[in-house]
């Protein structure tokens, strides 16, 4: 299949380009928010009939989620996948247009920014993080696509009928069109999973095994699409072998993910 011909760039004034990239982070965090303030408005969906916070206060969050994930995102870039670089070139660092943002990092940022947020409240902090896992996925998908747009995350070369020639690439080989993989499993499927979870079995009224179960789909769903997913060109596959960064990065998410479910579920029993 033919790459589609898209523009990275949305619209230009005059030398200011924006660019899809960052239309995606913005209409993610917004359109999480307006799914977040319907959760929020739905007391019964809650422990205790009590939301972590007031609906209103989501579009309040959205600024300090924007700040938790441009930052978070960077600074796990900047860590866990090119720290010799930035470390000899510090003033790059700084330099987002040029991209480099690692969704971990970015996870990392959003759920600190929406732990000091709720305990600034008086909020449950462990729901809160559930509201995170129910509306990240629109996030998630909208990334996503816009990687594939970019012609960035590609995959390794695939006979199979859909696979891509990414003009990014330069060597006019089809290959796996893995960004779209991601969108489908970390955001479509993931989606509904968790909203049946919170709408039919009332997964919310267990503080945190919403995001308990986000963290297990975000990352079987990463450390599968990993399989077919070329690594970053500067770390390559760790230890010689099939092992990559997103799959080492995502294990703990597993990990926590597991728990939190098994900590939901143990301390509904004892209630």
């Amino acid at each position: 299949m033919p790459f589609p011909d898209i523009d990275p760039i949305a619209f230009a004034i005059g030398p200011f380009a924006v660019r899809w990239y960052a239309l995606a982070y913005l209409a993610g965090v917004g359109l999480g928010a307006a799914y977040g303030h319907l959760l929020l408005s739905r007391p019964k969906l809650w422990h205790d009939d009590r939301p972590p916070f007031a609906p209103g206060a989501i579009w309040d969050f959205a600024f300090w989620a924007v700040i938790g994930i441009v930052l978070g995102g960077r600074i796990g870039y900047v860590l866990f996948y090119n720290l010799p670089y930035y470390a000899a070139h510090p003033l790059e660092i700084f330099a987002l247009w040029d991209g480099g943002m690692s969704y971990h990092g970015g996870m990392l940022g959003i759920m600190l920014a929406m732990a000091l947020f709720t305990r600034h409240l008086g909020g449950n902090v462990l729901s809160s993080f559930d509201l995170l896992g129910a509306i990240g996925t629109i996030g998630l998908f909208l990334g996503r696509i816009s990687n594939f747009v970019n012609g960035e995350l590609y995959g390794a070369p695939t006979d199979l009928p859909w696979g891509v020639v990414f003009p990014t690439a330069g060597d006019g080989i089809p290959r796996h069109p893995t960004q779209l993989y991601e969108a489908a499993l970390e955001g479509i499927a993931l989606f509904v999973l968790i909203a049946v979870a919170t709408h039919v079995f009332k997964a919310l009224r267990r503080p945190g095994l919403v995001a308990g179960l986000f963290g297990i789909g975000y990352a079987l769903s990463r450390i599968f699409v990993e399989f077919y997913r070329l690594p970053d060109v500067q770390i390559g596959y760790l230890y010689g072998g099939w092992l990559t960064m997103g799959m080492v990065l995502s294990l703990p998410i597993l990990i926590a993910g597991i728990g939190l479910v098994f900590y939901s579920l143990r301390r509904s029993q004892l209630a």
